[in-house]
Parts: structure tokens; C-alpha cells; sequence
């Protein structure tokens, strides 16, 4: 069997065995089969697709490319939760410990920025000395001792997937649903949870662009999890503008911060408490999602959210008084504010555009090898519905580096305005189980 022949045959559109698919990726995770490969053959899945079978072996040959972990010292019923990215997408920071407050297990592994993308590792790195990559014994007794834990994937879990999630970062292989599914379904199955609970983006700033493939990918990663007996969810969530206020790193976690304190911004609160309902529910603490719902609120308005973040920050080495005081973190060396030209209500935000002049700003990688400014992002002054009147604040830039007039027209490019009334988008379409 050979890689080139398998290449041509995934390019012809043609099905892949069980056995070529064990020998793709066996191959690549022992570095037999070299990247570019591994490029073209991801490539030629993007175009030709993979069926269901074909996206259930691929799971499977990834999940047992390393370790599986075994959580069954944790008590309780673990659920994990997994979003398939977007600008400003912070829910972890505050969905996690508000779910943990209330008594279920968060056992989270999670990833790096992707793209315009930012990923939850890189934020929680902005707190000064946290420590993402610890022991699975450490990270068994974090989960008892104050029910959340969110580190990285270790060399030894999930390999496959460590090294294809790099490659497809800088070979244009992101936003492919079979390669999506299997990379997100793996690491989960691998990680061991019980339930998972899936928030699938559509929109500009997301991977999935419409609601109808959002729902297909979906769909894949449910039919994943519950034939190997995992209760598995997702929220359909529109990505049609940032989620939250703040885009970048120390920013993010900033904004995360001021939603436990009660403070945040309404769409990120209301997708943290919509999607820790059904969490709530599938780790059986009820069968209500309004008295879910109400649980989330009180962990809230009582602080217990916000005391698990400082317990988990301590427990991996970081300092918790970031936590407390906030004003502690970096801060970029400008704040620049970007003012409307013109009148009008905002009727479009391109997510995409933004997300990328973070990146471009130090705050994401063009490559894998590009390192964080944690400091730097925008914070967003206009959202979609809002009227402005010209000179009003859009965005205030938080730089290293100046603001070039390059970056200065592509964030007033992303706003779009209409002398109409415009409604505020919603924010999840569906539910599916």
C-alpha cells in the first residue's frame, strides 16, 4: 500500500477502506507518511468528502492513535464541552466554571488558535504562570477536589489529530466537515467524558458559513458520539458577528471575568447559560432546564463561578489574583479608537475581518510557530442593531505596533450601515440531540 495511491484515490472521489484509512493515519502519527503527503490527501478529502463510514473510521484510527484516558476515579456524571470555533469565542472560561459550580465535573481538553480564531489555551496562557499541560493523575484530583480542569492535549492523546490540526492550520484544510468531525470527536472520545455537549458555529467568523452545513456537521458528530453510547448535543449558534464584546487574548479572558462577576455582555451570558442548561440536564443534577437555568444564574450572582476560576487557575500554577483584579494583565502599549464616518444603524459585522486584524496584530498565528501577544485585540464598541452617529466609537484597537491604514480601512470595512431599523440577530437557531 502507498500513500501516493491513496492520494489519487481520495482525489478520484473514490471510498477508502477501513485499512487504508488505519494506514493513513498510523503511517502519519509514526512520521512514516511525511506532511506533504498528509497536505494533499486532507486536501483531496476537502473536495471529495468522506462518507459516514469513511468519518467513523477516521474518528476511531485517530482516537487510538494514542492514549485513552480514564476518568472513572472522577465522581459524577463528566461533561464535556466543545465549540467549533469563532471570533471572540470565550465560552469556556465562563461555561465551565459556572457548570462546575453547580456541582458537575468539567474534565475539558482543549485547543489553540486556529486561523482567525482564537483558542482557549492561548487566552488562559495570558494568566501569568498557568500551566496547561499537566499530568492525567494531576488532572483526575483537580476535577475532584474543585470539579474543573481545562489543560491541553498531551503527546500522548490523540496524536494524530496534535499533528493534523497544525497542518490544517496553514494548509487551507480548516473549514472541511468530515476533518472537522473526526478531529473534534476523537480528542473528545479520547478524553474520556460521558456526555458532550457540542456548540456547532455558523456565520461569517465561524468555519461553517450556513446554518444547513452547521447542521450537517452537527449531525456527523452526534451520530459519532452515540454509537459508541455517548450522549451527545449541540447548539446550531450564529457566528454572524464576534461573540462578546473583546477579541484577543488577556482581553477575552478579561470579558469572561467581568460575565462571572455579572457584568458581561448579554450574548455571551445567554449562549454560557443556554448551552450549561442542557449540560446541567445530561450530567442528570435535573430534569428541568428552567430550574438548570436557574441554578446557572445563582452560581453566578453568588460568586461560586468566580471562586472555581481562581481555584482552578491556582491548581495549575497560575496566579488567581489576576482573577480577582483584573486590571493586573498586560496591557497593550495604545488604545486606539476607530470612529464611524457616517450615521446609521448596523445592519452587518464581518467576524472574519476582525478576527484576522487581531491575528494580524500579534494575537493569532499565520503559522504554527507564531507566538501570542496575549495583550493585544480589539474590544468592540458597535454591535449589529446599534445606531451610531458619526464619530461615535466602533472599536477601540489594542496595539504593540501602531495601526497601520491598511488595518484602520479593513476594520471600518467590516461595518456595514443601512438608515433602517435593524433587529438584533438570534443567537442560537436549535437544539439537536
Amino acid at each position: 500500500m502507498r500513500m501516493v495511491d491513496l492520494i489519487q484515490k481520495k482525489r478520484d472521489g473514490l471510498e477508502l477502506t477501513d485499512e487504508e484509512i488505519h494506514f493513513i493515519i498510523d503511517g502519519y502519527t509514526k512520521d512514516i507518511i511525511p506532511d506533504y503527503q498528509m497536505s494533499a490527501w486532507m486536501m483531496a478529502v476537502c473536495f471529495q468528502g468522506l462518507n459516514k463510514r469513511e468519518t467513523a473510521s477516521l474518528t476511531l484510527e485517530m482516537m487510538h492513535s494514542g492514549d485513552i484516558i480514564d476518568l472513572s476515579a472522577i465522581q459524577g456524571i463528566k461533561v464535556d464541552k466543545h465549540s467549533t470555533g469563532g471570533v471572540g469565542d470565550k465560552t469556556s472560561l465562563v461555561l465551565g466554571p459556572i457548570v462546575a459550580a453547580c456541582g458537575v465535573p468539567v474534565a475539558k481538553m482543549s485547543g489553540r488558535g486556529l486561523g482567525h480564531t482564537g483558542g482557549t489555551l492561548d487566552k488562559l496562557e495570558s494568566i501569568p504562570g498557568l500551566n496547561i499541560m499537566i499530568s492525567e493523575e494531576a488532572f483526575v484530583k483537580q476535577v475532584n477536589d474543585c470539579q474543573l480542569a481545562i489543560i491541553g492535549q498531551s503527546a500522548h492523546l490523540d496524536p494524530a489529530d496534535k499533528k493534523m490540526y497544525a497542518l490544517r492550520d496553514v494548509t487551507g484544510t480548516v473549514s472541511c466537515i468530515p476533518l472537522i468531525a473526526s478531529s473534534i470527536m476523537s480528542k473528545k472520545l479520547a478524553a474520556g467524558s460521558d456526555a458532550i455537549l457540542l456548540d456547532v458555529k455558523y456565520g461569517d467568523g465561524a468555519f461553517m458559513k450556513t446554518i444547513e452545513d452547521a447542521k450537517v456537521l452537527a449531525r456527523t458528530m452526534i451520530e459519532i458520539g452515540e454509537s459508541l453510547g455517548k450522549d451527545t448535543r449541540a447548539t446550531i449558534s450564529n457566528m454572524s458577528q464576534p461573540l462578546g464584546n473583546a477579541i484577543g487574548n488577556s482581553l477575552e479572558v478579561k470579558e469572561a471575568i467581568e460575565t462571572l462577576n455579572g457584568n458581561g455582555p448579554q450574548d455571551l451570558l445567554e449562549l454560557c447559560l443556554q448551552a450549561g442548561s442542557h449540560m446541567l440536564v445530561q450530567a442528570k443534577k435535573t430534569d428541568s432546564e428552567l430550574t438548570a437555568r436557574q441554578m446557572l444564574e445563582e452560581a453566578i450572582t453568588s460568586k461560586k463561578a468566580l471562586h472555581v476560576l481562581c481555584a482552578m487557575v491556582k491548581a495549575q500554577g497560575g496566579d488567581d489574583e489576576y482573577i480577582k483584579h483584573p486590571g493586573m494583565f498586560q496591557k497593550a502599549k495604545e488604545v486606539i479608537a476607530i470612529r464611524a464616518e457616517h450615521d446609521g444603524y448596523v445592519k452587518q459585522l464581518e467576524a472574519l475581518s476582525l478576527g484576522l486584524v487581531s491575528m494580524k496584530l500579534g494575537g493569532g498565528r499565520q503559522t504554527t510557530n507564531d507566538k501570542i501577544d496575549h495583550s493585544v485585540g480589539l474590544v468592540l464598541n458597535k454591535k449589529i442593531g446599534d445606531f451610531v452617529k458619526r464619530d461615535d466609537v466602533l472599536v477601540y484597537v489594542h496595539t504593540n505596533t501602531g495601526l497601520s491604514e491598511e488595518l484602520k480601512n479593513e476594520i471600518l470595512g467590516a461595518y456595514h450601515f443601512t438608515s433602517d431599523f435593524v433587529t438584533k440577530p438570534i443567537l442560537i437557531d436549535e437544539i439537536l440531540s
